[in-house]
């Protein structure tokens, strides 16, 4: 016991107490050897002592979704589990050791007695564990923003590759319609036409092109069917590769009368030069067009994302809480388009004075969440009211629900309903954070199967933007 007193003697936590007081501690714990690689305790253990660490250096780390996240590092003289054992919570990270590590043991029961019988070990004890609180809080919100993040970037790729892959795709089709235009320029140039055809070709150029440019209403089969007919009409009329002009001629809203129109209004000799000129036209305008849409949806996305992060502003400000809600959604469509329909219910809100970066990751939150309990296809409803001098944002989805042997844990850090892989236990903990820490709110819900329902309340004037 003499050579435990003296080490107990030269740990920080222990070092002011006198000779009675480590003997004490000395003769109520036990020394345990790990070697290296050994784990020490594993993210999710309850509670079972307090410890000391005597030799070595520990490693411990979080499980966060697929990953491991580095926490802390703790060496000879630390010790660890003093905060759980105070508010009976499981581990919340695993330790591993190192190197060969020594420790010193209190059982729970022991460590109780020690904080009764030794006050100045009780208040070394609350202080440590508060210094730990804060710097675990820290790295769990750090590690929530990296998981935000990583949602949105992972959303934000995937809506951004579409119109990016459009665009490459137009730019490669309006490089070989550009090449053949030239050609079929002089060629155009070289038919008899006097001014009235002239006018004729440009009046039916413009009226096709706007009826290209129009969304496509018809199905597929009905579209097939009259390519099918104009293709056959083209053959009949002696036009090569008829097959290959159809598409682009039935799109423009062409049908065979408006072609024996074209034909009876032109030589019947220029025909198949004059249909050539159009459809690689109208298919080049069409594939401008395309590309002005894509880009203009990646330019949406840019700025929804400026919006969606709050970029380029200060973090406090008078904020539209719809706004922000579209926003979100803009940046989950990816999870939304293939099942998902968003109902939304909106009240005449003020603007409210708020973080609009963090309520965003709220609402990214819930409604990714709402989208994992109905896999994917199912219903949500968005509504928002005022309330006196708070508004009030629910989300609601009709997903399976949250167990009712479990609804009074889904705010504890760490614990999910997810299967292993898909669920951190960090998302509705720090939604709670956000809502009732820096603004003030209150978040309650109600659930069962088909109807669940996440009230967000937060005051129109906490603070002063």
């Amino acid at each position: 016991m003499s050579n435990i007193t003296d080490e107990l003697k030269q740990i920080p936590l222990l070092s002011h107490l006198d000779e009675q007081q480590l003997k004490c501690i000395a003769s109520h714990g036990t020394s345990l050897q790990l070697k290296a690689g050994d784990v020490i305790a594993k993210q999710g253990d309850p509670p079972d002592g307090f410890y000391i660490i005597l030799e070595g250096i520990t490693e411990w780390t979080h499980h966060i979704g697929q990953q491991n996240a580095y926490a802390a590092t703790l060496v000879a003289g630390d010790v660890f589990a003093e905060l759980i054992l105070l508010l009976n919570e499981s581990y919340p990270t695993t330790g591993r050791a190192l190197t060969d590590v020594r420790l010193y043991k209190l059982e729970p029961d022991a460590f109780w007695f020690v904080l009764q019988t030794c006050p100045t070990v009780m208040r070394q004890v609350l202080k440590t564990a508060a210094e730990r609180s804060h710097m675990h809080e820290s790295v769990i919100q750090q590690h929530a923003k990296l998981i935000s993040l990583g949602t949105m970037s992972a959303g934000l790729a995937h809506e951004l590759n579409n119109p990016a892959a459009a665009i490459r795709r137009s730019v490669e089709s309006l490089l070989e319609v550009l090449s053949m235009l030239p050609s079929f320029a002089l060629r155009m140039h070289e038919q008899p036409f006097d001014s009235e055809k002239v006018n004729f070709l440009c009046d039916f150029y413009h009226k096709s092109l706007k009826a290209a440019l129009k969304p496509i209403q018809d199905d597929p089969l009905s579209r097939s069917e009259a390519e099918d007919e104009v293709s056959d009409w083209l053959e009949e009329q002696g036009v090569n590769q008829a097959w290959k002009l159809a598409p682009t001629l039935v799109a423009s809203g062409l049908e065979i009368h408006d072609l024996k129109v074209l034909k009876k209004n032109i030589d019947s000799t220029c025909l198949e030069s004059v249909l050539v000129w159009l459809e690689s036209t109208l298919n080049g305008m069409c594939t401008l067009h395309q590309i002005k849409h894509s880009s203009t949806r990646i330019s949406d996305l840019i700025n929804a994302m400026k919006d969606y992060t709050y970029m380029d502003r200060g973090p406090l400000q008078e904020i539209d809480v719809h706004d922000g809600i579209e926003n979100t959604l803009t940046i989950m469509k990816y999870k939304l388009k293939y099942g998902v329909e968003v109902i939304r219910d909106y009240g005449d809100l003020p603007h409210i004075c708020a973080y609009g970066r963090e309520l965003n990751q709220v609402w990214t939150n819930l409604i990714d969440n709402a989208v994992d309990a109905m896999n994917g296809k199912g219903k949500i409803w968005i509504r928002t009211r005022q309330e006196s001098d708070r508004i009030r944002v629910e989300i609601a989805d009709d997903g399976s629900g949250i167990p009712l042997e479990v609804q009074s844990r889904i705010f504890e850090q760490f614990f999910t309903t997810k299967e292993a892989g898909k669920g951190t236990g960090l998302g509705l903990d720090i939604v709670r954070r956000i809502v009732e820490g820096q603004h003030k709110g209150s978040i309650r819900f109600e659930s069962k199967a088909g109807d669940t329902r996440f009230q967000i309340r937060l005051p129109i004037n906490a603070a002063k933007c």
